[in-house]
């Protein structure tokens, strides 16, 4: 994944309102949810959500399509993977640091 890409994706994320509703679409699955679906479980104006999926879509995270009248929504999950392989492409130096290899000794305290 090319590091601009990246970049994008994570400024797109980087806002309430659309990581918000990025969530609210992986959750939803590949269906995904019409746009006033969204707006509705949000509580954000239409034309408010409109530009934040349109940040989305151009990121890459968000497919839209058309049914009929309504528009419908979707996380790209090939996006979404590709992402946080990219985060997490090098973590540890290869060492498994999943919560289960570590034990409370070696977990760091907040």
């Amino acid at each position: 994944m090319e590091t601009g890409n990246v970049v994008l994706q994570l400024a797109a994320l980087a806002q309430e309102t659309r990581l918000k509703a990025w969530r609210l679409l992986i959750a939803a699955g590949p269906e995904g949810l019409t746009v006033g679906a969204i707006g509705e479980a949000l509580g954000v104006p239409p034309a408010t959500l409109s530009f934040h999926l349109k940040a989305l879509a151009n990121a890459g995270l968000v497919v839209t399509r058309q049914e009929g009248r309504f528009i419908r929504c979707s996380a790209d999950f090939a996006a979404m993977h590709g992402l946080l392989g990219y985060l997490s492409e090098n973590c540890c130096g290869g060492a498994d640091c999943s919560p289960a290899a570590l034990t409370p000794s070696k977990r760091k305290r907040a």
